[in-house]
């Protein structure tokens, strides 16, 4: 697969003001043809000022094995482009970002990325998931070449008569109503100590939704509502990221950026 890493090594090959000379930092050139376009890779001189003289051109690909992708793109959001072009049936697709800067993906491999497990519940709002849906959406996580894999639990398909919070709209939650002791609560760890406080005679049944605890792949990140377990490092015998249930978004970006760099540095 060949995507340049900035979108400032592809050039736009249609008019010669200055004769055969590239621009110095361009590495590709996008040349529109009579039934399309090429993409050509040159190599430049050494020598010179901001244009330079062509060493070598190779046509790497021609107008029957590149498109150009209708409308502008998030030229960053580089996991979405690879998914874009290997659903084009095209070898070549060439994207124009909002900016009308260019770049080109020539023979995507999706393998290439990395896949990130994901690990969240709802309701209410999956905080982590759509968070990292915002941030990648936006083209933040470009440059570490990632997919996430969503693993979201319903924790009301559960089926339990009492649940964490009355955020999440639930008829009946340990926060807010008075329980008989026997129920099926559906909580983690920290609805555990908070009924074992209140209720210290009573024979609950928990069914356990901890996100962190749900972790059976990696690399991943997963949402906790215990400080202490926020970090990097493993969790049940997996690698990943652990954050706590409201981190922002920058708290986030940190532990993907973090993970990724210490999970490939294990390699």
């Amino acid at each position: 697969m060949i995507f340049p890493e900035e979108c400032k090594q592809v050039g736009w090959a249609e008019g010669f003001p200055v004769g055969e000379k590239v621009y110095f930092l361009s590495r590709y050139l996008i040349h529109p043809v009579e039934d399309g376009f090429e993409i050509i890779a040159v190599t430049l001189s050494d020598t010179g000022g901001m244009m330079r003289d062509v060493v070598n051109a190779t046509v790497l690909a021609g107008p029957g094995d590149v498109e150009m992708y209708p409308g502008r793109v998030n030229l960053h959001d580089r996991t979405r482009l690879i998914r874009l072009a290997s659903a084009s049936g095209h070898r070549g697709t060439i994207f124009t970002g909002h900016d009308e800067h260019t770049t080109f993906i020539l023979d995507p491999v999706p393998e290439e990325l990395t896949t990130v497990h994901i690990y969240d519940v709802s309701p209410p709002r999956p905080h982590l998931a759509d968070t990292l849906r915002e941030l990648e959406a936006a083209g933040l996580f470009g440059e570490l070449g990632i997919r996430f894999e969503w693993h979201i639990a319903d924790i009301a398909a559960v089926g339990a008569d009492a649940y964490p919070c009355r955020a999440a709209g639930f008829s009946c939650t340990v926060d807010n109503d008075p329980l008989s002791g026997t129920e099926r609560v559906a909580g983690c760890l920290t609805a555990r100590q908070v009924l074992g406080e209140c209720y210290r005679d009573a024979a609950f049944e928990f069914v356990n939704i901890c996100p962190a605890d749900a972790v059976d792949a990696e690399p991943f990140i997963a949402r906790c509502c215990r400080s202490e377990r926020s970090g990097i490092g493993e969790h049940n015998g997996y690698f990943g990221a652990v954050v706590h249930w409201g981190a922002t978004p920058k708290t986030i970006a940190d532990a993907v950026f973090g993970m990724i760099e210490r999970w490939r540095g294990c390699q």
